[in-house]
């Protein structure tokens, strides 16, 4: 019996997200038949952390596939010796981009020229997709023979509102839905030879780490999404319930108040 495939190299989006939610997922204890009858969520606080910005890298990456031809995406790129990756390294005529993606469903975002709020809370996302711009500029144009021009983006997901105050200054910050429309808008600086050559380095896993990259079990994954999604349909239906059962209770208090006052 030969050996399943493994998927060619930056072609899975959030494997290293994936790879580190199961294992926290795996310390977490299993739940009582009562909290499944419940809906409560298989996921602890931590878990639910990665879990979340798996669902938002894999968003995103969903939204790139309609970039189209003349356009190279690479997704959960390993970089360096400590487990650390880039979400999604974006390579086409315009020049080479990192995406850093952020998942803050519901949130208000406030961005300045030098600090990104999360309601109302600071964040390093500026700094680090900046990081990230530089560290790719370098090992791309070290390994590659050229200078390699890189610009890093925070792409927001799920976000209630995003209020730009000011742009910041080498790092760009964008809604989810307005990427692709973006990154079509720039203006081309490489030509197709630079670009093959920028594509052919980026596609090599020795140009970003000599460690091997953890796999994401895309099985396990599904079978936790699918039971974390299967735990919310359970509290909508309880909460669905409890509001019939209240409405049941005020319907005949409503109507015998209207009566005794109005008449009827």
């Amino acid at each position: 019996m030969s050996a399943e495939p493994r998927p060619a190299f930056g072609a899975v989006p959030a494997a290293a997200v994936i790879a580190e939610l199961l294992r926290v997922q795996h310390d977490v204890p299993e739940r009582t038949p009562v909290a499944r009858f419940f809906g409560r969520s298989p996921l602890s606080d931590e878990s639910r952390r990665w879990y979340l910005g798996a669902l938002g890298e894999i968003e995103v990456a969903r939204r790139m596939d309609a970039l189209g031809e003349g356009w190279t995406v690479l997704h959960s790129v390993p970089v360096g010796t400590r487990g650390s990756d880039i979400d999604h390294v974006v390579i086409g005529r315009a020049g080479v981009f990192t995406v850093n993606t952020k998942h803050h469903d519901g949130a208000r975002v406030w961005v300045g020229r030098r600090k990104l709020l999360v309601n109302g809370q600071p964040t390093d996302h500026l700094r680090n997709a900046g990081y990230e711009a530089t560290r790719v500029h370098e090992l791309l144009s070290s390994a590659g023979g050229l200078v390699v021009p890189v610009t890093g983006l925070v792409v927001i997901v799920g976000a209630r509102d995003i209020t730009i105050r000011e742009r910041p200054d080498h790092v760009t910050v964008l809604r989810s839905q307005a990427l692709i429309r973006w990154l079509q808008r720039q203006k081309p600086q490489l030509d197709d030879e630079t670009v093959a050559r920028i594509v052919t380095t980026a596609s090599r896993t020795d140009t970003w780490t000599f460690e091997t990259p953890r796999p994401a079990d895309g099985s396990a994954f599904a079978a936790l999404q699918s039971e974390v999604t299967r735990a919310s349909r359970v509290r909508m239906l309880w909460g669905a319930a409890a509001f019939v059962v209240l409405l049941g209770v005020a319907a005949p208090t409503a109507i015998d108040f209207y009566t005794r006052t109005f008449g009827g």
